[in-house]
């Protein structure tokens, strides 16, 4: 049951809201590090630990051409990403979760006609079964992916085209996101930024609450403040 003090006569501030899916809206960092992990240790490689947060902000297509370069791998970028789809197809198929009160969060937003998009870096092959096993997929409005725009996170491209295809403009979309360099680009790209916490950015968390413009541990806490946001 949905815990939110909301009076359904308050407006929200913003028309559209735009979701991040790993670390944001689902619990799954973890294990793409164990799948970075994994692949590189087939090779005879230990993953550094900068490497993590090296590819963050990338596409997986850019995560791809980028470890091919950073390993002197001889894979080719098709056979890399097919690899990776093989090792993450399962896990998010059937073992990856909602972050705490998320489906909770996303019903009151419905309620309220707020459109819904999706703006992330994985395959539309892997959020697709992830959001429809946890009962979220037709929630959504829109769907975006990085492999749709020309840049990563680091830039606001996938941002902007999730205002687009909504027909909402970004001055009144509101993002959340975990990862921190997204939440600049969308800040960049004129929306409002919530910030997720998720443990692989705790050592950033810091800088989050400073640069977003609200910030929540969980959907609980966005439940509580109701409408007021910002």
């Amino acid at each position: 049951m949905m815990t939110s003090s909301v009076d359904t006569a308050e407006k929200f501030m913003f028309k559209g809201a735009i979701f991040d899916l790993d670390g944001t809206l689902i619990n799954s960092m973890g294990v793409w590090e164990k799948i970075d992990i994994d692949f590189l240790a087939k090779r005879g490689i230990s993953a550094p630990k900068t490497y993590f947060e090296e590819i963050s902000t990338l596409s997986f297509r850019e995560m791809a051409k980028y470890t091919i370069d950073r390993f002197n791998l001889d894979d080719s970028v098709e056979g890399l990403l097919q690899e990776w789809h093989e090792m993450a197809i399962d896990e998010y198929s059937h073992n990856i979760w909602l972050k705490p009160y998320a489906k909770d969060y996303l019903t009151l937003l419905k309620s309220h006609d707020i459109k819904l998009a999706t703006a992330t870096s994985l395959s539309r092959t892997l959020a697709e079964p992830v959001l429809r096993n946890n009962g979220i997929w037709d929630f959504f409005d829109v769907q975006c992916f990085t492999d749709e725009v020309e840049r990563g996170k680091a830039f606001p491209d996938v941002y902007l085209l999730a205002a687009k295809k909504l027909n909402i403009l970004p001055q009144h979309c509101v993002v959340f996101e975990d990862l921190p360099q997204g939440i600049t680009s969308a800040k960049n790209a004129g929306m409002k930024v919530v910030g997720v916490y998720d443990d692989v950015f705790k050592a950033h968390w810091k800088h989050i609450m400073q640069t977003a413009d609200a910030w929540i541990h969980d959907y609980q806490d966005v439940l509580n403040k109701g409408t007021g946001l910002f």
